[in-house]
Order: C-alpha cells, then structure tokens, then sequence
C-alpha cells in the first residue's frame, strides 16, 4: 500500500499508546500499525469493513478489534 496516513514520526509517538502490544499482558495484536491504518483507511474511504484492502489484513479480523476497542472506550 503506497498511501499510509501515519508518518514514521506520527507512529513513534502513537505506539506507546496502543494496546495490545508485546510489553502487555493478555493477546498482542499482530500488527497494530497496520490495524491502525485499516481502521483510519475505513474512515477516510467510508467504504464498508468488507471492502478494507487485504494489506491491512482480514476484514474481520480487523473489524472485530474495533469494536473491541470501541467498547472499552479506545477510540
């Protein structure tokens, strides 16, 4: 995918913040950059969870941490 939205910086700084990471108990997520990047490609095309490019990784697989993370007040 040519067009990340996150800069290198703009992750640097983000990264400590999200949850789900190695340093963490519980489940890690495989790639948080790029379920981030999914999440915000959702909301920049308003396309439907099913059209997410597959670079960001399985549709529901992504969609279902959303909610998850919306439900805990994350987003």
């Amino acid at each position: 995918m040519d067009r990340l939205v996150l800069s290198d910086a703009g992750w640097e700084r983000m990264a400590p913040l999200i949850i789900g990471r190695p340093d963490q108990k519980g489940s890690t997520g495989r790639d948080n950059r790029m379920f981030v990047e999914g999440v915000l490609w959702i909301v920049r095309t308003g396309s439907p969870w099913r059209d997410l490019p597959e670079v960001f990784g399985d549709w529901n697989s992504v969609f279902r941490r959303f909610s998850r993370w919306s439900i805990k007040g994350v987003w």
